[in-house]
C-alpha cells in the first residue's frame, strides 16, 4: 500500500461523539482517489463509479493524523480500480478499509471514455520518457 496523503483531524471534522465523522473521512478518500486517478489516467474528467463495502474498524479524535493509502488493482478500458486503507498515525490502527473503488474516465458529455493506460506510471518514469 502506498500512502499518499495525511490529514490532521480538526474540530470541524468531528461527529457528536467527538470522533472523526465518517462522512468527512469518505470525502477525503474520494478526493484523494480522484486526484490519484486523474494523474494516472492523465484525464481531468474522472468520476467515482463504485465503492465496495466500507469497513470502519477504528476511529480518530481531534489532533490525530490520519494517512490515506491507495493501491491499483486493475486498469480497465475506461476505468481504474483501486483499494484503500486509512490508518491513524497516532494509534497505529487501521481506521477504514475499502476493498474496491472504481473510477471512470468520462467524455465532456459524461459518457465513459477509453483512457489508453495499462499500468501504473510514476512521475520519474514519465520524466525519463520525455527526455528520450
Amino acid at each position: 500500500m502506498r500512502f499518499h496523503t495525511r490529514k490532521w483531524v480538526k474540530p470541524e471534522d468531528l461527529n457528536p461523539n467527538s470522533t472523526l465523522f465518517g462522512g468527512r473521512l469518505l470525502a477525503w478518500i474520494d478526493e484523494e482517489i480522484a486526484l490519484y486517478a486523474i494523474i494516472q489516467l492523465e484525464s481531468p474528467r474522472i468520476v467515482t463509479k463504485h465503492m465496495s463495502e466500507i469497513n470502519f474498524r477504528s476511529s480518530a479524535k481531534q489532533g490525530d493524523i490520519v494517512e490515506i493509502g491507495i493501491d491499483v488493482i486493475k486498469f480497465g478500458t475506461t476505468s481504474l480500480t483501486l483499494t484503500c486503507e486509512v490508518r491513524n498515525m497516532m494509534t497505529k490502527e487501521t481506521i477504514i478499509t475499502i476493498d474496491r473503488i472504481t473510477m471512470v474516465s468520462v467524455s465532456i458529455e459524461g459518457k465513459p471514455q477509453a483512457h489508453g493506460k495499462t499500468k501504473i506510471e510514476y512521475v520519474e518514469d514519465r520524466l525519463k520518457n520525455n527526455l528520450i
